[in-house]
């Protein structure tokens, strides 16, 4: 999968990351995007950009999506689903929280290099559970975030349909 013209991600998604933050789970997702300007491989540099004073990493699932659609079922969801990956969702706080952007999310999220993902996608067919996975992130080889996926707020079956349906008219990555 080559130049995805979408990145959308859910925020506040895992529950120990809703304890960590002292924030309420949402009862819907909350969603941001990145651009596609921020996607980089997973090994790459990812550069402190001089306008924050605040970057933050967080380790996330990413569903990868392959078929377009519009006002999807809840049953038939996961026949837009390729596989999935690991994202490096990397933010600068001081922009996504505190007053330099209105409160909005998009450029504390979307600076340049913001999205490493990879290595590789997993096909849905060859995991028999997104919904236990290990997720760490280790910067300078140090253990910064454990998670799992059983965590998550939104499982995988819905937050496709809830994407077509409630946000987007059409999209495939």
């Amino acid at each position: 999968m080559t130049n995805p013209d979408k990145v959308l991600c859910v925020g506040n998604n895992y529950k120990d990351h809703c304890d960590e933050q002292g924030v309420p789970v949402p009862t819907e997702p909350v969603f941001f995007n990145k651009f596609p300007s921020t996607i980089i491989g997973p090994g790459d540099p990812i550069p402190y950009p001089v306008e924050t004073e605040s970057l933050d990493w967080e380790v996330e699932l990413a569903i990868v999506i392959g078929k377009k659609g519009k006002n999807i079922k809840k049953s038939e969801a996961m026949t837009h689903v390729v596989g999935y990956t690991v994202a490096h969702d990397v933010s600068a706080r001081d922009w996504q929280f505190s007053g330099h952007n209105g409160g909005q999310w998009l450029i504390g999220k979307s600076m340049d290099a913001f999205c490493p993902l990879g290595p590789a996608i997993v096909m849905k067919e060859d995991l028999k559970d997104p919904h236990n996975l290990g997720l760490r992130t280790r910067v300078n080889g140090e253990t910064k975030q454990d998670s799992n996926t059983k965590q998550l707020v939104f499982k995988t079956t819905l937050t496709p349909c809830w994407c077509h349906n409630k946000v987007l008219h059409t999209f495939a990555w």
